[in-house]
């Protein structure tokens, strides 16, 4: 009886770790638009971008500023070149996904708005418009993706440090290794207290 509870328990144990360890499917259309621009990407034998973070802070960030602007014919993929809208508040924007302008320079800001956001009009978007010449090019290394009511944005990375979208924080200060032993010590030593 005593081999059945623990023969049950250790399976409960060994399932549970498994539902944990499977990563969680995301399937919104940040997430559509990302695996059409990759697909579009490996179609020219390009790399696949990969997902920044930071980039993606930046493009839900920008996203919300144009969440009221209307589609029409002059925002989005169809504006003209350096008649882009201007954020007085971007520092802002930036300090709010603890970015630094220099990381940032290098990078693509492209935001597009399509009315319910419909996937496969999004992915035009961004593959048959001015914003095609960013994603054939293979400097661009990074994405990120936002999206507010009709409009989604795509935030280029590079992986040059003028481009490369990384954090000012204390954290990128130190190394993710350092933080991740630091990390270790302080909970073994809150082990030890117990």
């Amino acid at each position: 009886m005593a081999s059945s509870k623990f023969s049950i328990r250790l399976s409960l144990l060994i399932s549970c770790s498994l539902l944990l360890m499977t990563p969680m499917v995301n399937c919104d259309e940040d997430d559509t638009l990302l695996q059409g621009i990759n697909n579009y990407r490996t179609s020219l034998n390009l790399t696949s971008l990969t997902k920044n973070g930071n980039a993606e802070c930046l493009a839900d960030e920008i996203a919300n500023q144009f969440k009221n602007q209307p589609c029409t014919n002059t925002t989005g993929a169809n504006t003209v070149p350096g008649t882009e809208p201007q954020f007085a508040n971007y520092p802002d924007l930036l300090t709010k996904c603890h970015l630094n302008i220099s990381d940032t320079k290098d990078g693509a800001v492209m935001p597009a708005c399509v009315p319910n956001l419909v996937p496969s009009l999004v992915l035009t978007n961004f593959t048959e418009t001015q914003y095609s010449e960013n994603l054939n090019d293979t400097q661009y290394t990074g994405v990120g993706i936002g999206s507010d009511g009709n409009w989604i944005v795509v935030v280029m990375t590079t992986d040059t440090p003028g481009g490369n979208f990384e954090t000012y924080n204390v954290a990128s200060l130190v190394g993710k290794s350092s933080l991740a032993s630091l990390l270790l010590f302080l909970l073994m030593g809150a082990a030890m207290l117990l």
